[in-house]
């Protein structure tokens, strides 16, 4: 007689796209065990939020009609988790783990500009944190920031907002980060490592960009920084890759057209291989943001080699560690542009020891191991 298949772990992901996808088929294809993924396309968010639910309840019960139950339960902060459960009652057995990863939260990721918050996703987030057995945060910032802005969340509401209830979720609250794809960045090394070879001397060094293309990321500070070093006389030479949604913010354009003499790449990268090729050339990369929940681009960035200048907040201070805080993270915009400007005038890759700290802590096969635990009640 052969032993029973296990069942696998049902990844349920309404906003199918960009890192969630990225994230669910790098733990499936690193999980040892089965990972069967729910998911619909990644388009219109809210509508995801508010409907989504409908549609993989509708794929769940497809499931269940054709095989066992699932092991375990992941699933993403853009699916509405109680509404999800409430239209399986009938068919989902009540004894399998349920877990809630949060890439986002809808509570303090900043709105846009010219948009005013809606409270309704935010509820939605901590509705569907109610109903998991377990509610998984990407960062220690992340985290620290949902707790910290929950409550005044809650207060909003007139009556009956069960603040009691804020300790108990957060004691059943961890962090576990997103993995990073190491070996196949590094796999892009060799050849960069030629092309870098065969440009010195006669190249000025590369700074990188490959954050999306949005308000949040502040591209008009980075802009502003790049136009700083260019007047004071400062070589380089700028890929802006990332990717560019619609409602793309005017700095772009205008930097486009006034930084054109050191652009050798400008937009989004479709190709892997050549994404991976990209961040092995470049020397250096930054970040300007007001909001970041993790930093996926820049620990592939500092796995290819580039040297990383971010802000001393966020989730920045986490991915570093501590002894090279002082060279990595600035604090304000004069102490970044003369970081930026001492690197740029003696160029050094990543340090070896930050390599391997991003090794050590945040590739997938480290990761996803750390997932298994927690699924399959081990950790």
């Amino acid at each position: 007689m052969g032993h029973a298949s296990p069942r696998p772990v049902w990844l349920v992901s309404p906003y199918h796209t960009g890192s969630h996808l990225s994230w669910a088929d790098s733990y499936a294809r690193h999980s040892r065990q089965p990972i069967l993924p729910l998911t619909m396309a990644g388009r219109f968010w809210k509508w995801r939020m508010q409907g989504g639910s409908i549609e993989l309840a509708e794929q769940a019960r497809h499931r269940l009609a054709q095989s066992p139950p699932p092991a375990a339960i992941l699933a993403t902060d853009m699916l509405n988790l109680p509404v999800w459960l409430g239209l399986l009652r009938r068919d989902l057995p009540p004894d399998v783990p349920v877990f809630l990863y949060m890439h986002e939260n809808q509570l303090t990721y900043p709105p846009r500009p010219d948009e005013k918050p809606d409270l309704t996703y935010a509820m939605t987030n901590w509705l569907s944190q109610l109903a998991a057995d377990r509610v998984i945060f990407n960062s220690d910032y992340h985290r620290q920031s949902w707790f910290g802005g929950l409550p005044n969340l809650l207060k909003h509401f007139p009556d009956y907002n069960h603040l009691d209830k804020i300790e108990a979720v957060r004691a059943r609250s961890l962090v576990l980060p997103v993995g990073i794809p190491c070996a196949q960045i590094e796999a892009a090394r060799g050849t960069a490592s030629v092309q870098k070879a065969e440009k010195t001397g006669e190249d000025a060094p590369l700074i990188l960009w490959n954050q999306r293309w949005e308000y949040d990321k502040r591209p008009d500070r980075f802009f502003r920084l790049l136009s700083r070093l260019a007047d004071a006389g400062i070589d380089f030479r700028l890929a802006v890759a990332g990717e560019n949604f619609r409602r793309q913010p005017a700095e772009f354009e205008e930097a486009r057209q006034r930084l054109a003499p050191h652009i050798v790449q400008w937009g989004f990268v479709e190709s892997a291989s050549a994404y991976r090729a990209l961040l092995c050339q470049a020397d250096l990369v930054i970040s300007t943001a007001d909001h970041e929940f993790f930093g996926i681009s820049i620990l592939e960035a500092i796995v290819g080699g580039a040297f990383p200048l971010l802000p001393n907040r966020l989730s920045y201070p986490e991915l570093i560690p501590p002894e090279l805080h002082p060279a990595c993270l600035y604090t304000d915009a004069e102490d970044l542009f003369a970081k930026a400007a001492h690197r740029l005038r003696h160029p050094r890759a990543a340090p070896p020891s930050l390599q391997a700290h991003v090794r050590q802590h945040f590739d997938w096969p480290v990761v996803a191991a750390q997932y298994d635990r927690l699924l399959t009640g081990e950790g």
